[in-house]
């Protein structure tokens, strides 16, 4: 399929990223309750709700594609394996961000081909912003009051160097990582918003050491790459998808400038056992 073949779909999965996000606050506006998977991570109604929206509604839109959502992970991988082309869905990116209720939760839908992602939609629920992306076609933003613009990275500035950082998952090992850099100033944020913040041009990285799974960042790498920037492993190496029996991540960074050698503050970290 041509570049042209997949930004055909960014309207339709923008309208079923909006209708997921209104169910998402129908339930959010209420006093709902909390489950645990057996990994420990929250469950609300309000995933599963966005979720059966979404996979229905890409579904009908595409039934030869398949569609891998968090919610119906347990697909093997012997199955997942055969797949050149799939859907990879977090139907509520952020759940402790709505369990917290600050608003910096997303609906994030991605299209897989050959392993990359070639189209991202990531819609801000509260907020109604909406970042999407198709290969070839650019990244763009819908803000608040429903205008569209096209969206870049930016050239790093080590004097001005802004650094977007998780809310819920601060992790000490990035201390030393920028030790030998100038001051930076740190935006705390929620979500795939985060890799939004590099995407827009409003922060120069995000490092994430720790635990993701592929829904995670699918939707974040297309806009992020259409917008000019990278989403990478600490080697500075493209995440694929669908390699692996596992859907975890290996830790990554977001880099605005890839001109910019990233990899000589995070190598050391790489060579970790």
């Amino acid at each position: 399929m041509s570049n042209e073949g997949f930004s055909q779909y960014l309207e339709p999965v923008v309208s079923l990223s909006e209708q997921a996000a209104h169910a998402i606050l129908e339930i959010y506006n209420t006093d709902f309750d909390v489950e645990h998977k057996k990994d420990n991570t929250p469950l609300t109604k309000a995933d599963m709700a966005a979720h059966r929206i979404i996979v229905d509604g890409l579904k009908k839109l595409t039934p030869e594609v398949p569609v891998l959502s968090e919610e119906s992970a347990a697909i093997p991988f012997e199955q997942r394996q055969q797949w050149s082309r799939y859907w990879l869905v977090d139907p509520l990116d952020g759940t402790r961000e709505f369990i917290k209720r600050n608003g910096e939760f997303t609906v994030n839908i991605a299209l897989i081909d050959e392993n990359y992602p070639v189209l991202g939609v990531i819609y801000v629920p509260v907020t109604g912003v909406c970042y999407y992306a198709a290969e070839g076609k650019g990244a763009y933003k819908i803000d608040e009051n429903k205008q569209r613009q096209s969206i870049n990275s930016r050239s790093i500035d080590l004097q001005q160097l802004v650094v977007a950082g998780s809310r819920s998952h601060f992790n000490d090992r990035l201390t030393p990582v920028f030790a030998d850099l100038p001051d930076y100033e740190l935006i705390p944020m929620g979500s795939s918003l985060k890799s939004c913040l590099v995407a827009e041009g409003k922060a120069d990285i995000y490092p994430r050491l720790g635990p993701t799974s592929e829904w995670d960042t699918g939707a974040a790498q297309a806009i992020v790459e259409a917008a000019g920037g990278r989403l990478t492993n600490l080697n500075i190496e493209r995440l694929p998808y669908n390699t692996k029996s596992s859907l975890l991540n290996p830790e990554f960074i977001v880099i605005g400038d890839e001109s910019f050698d990233w990899g000589k503050y995070f190598k050391p970290l790489f060579q970790q056992p």
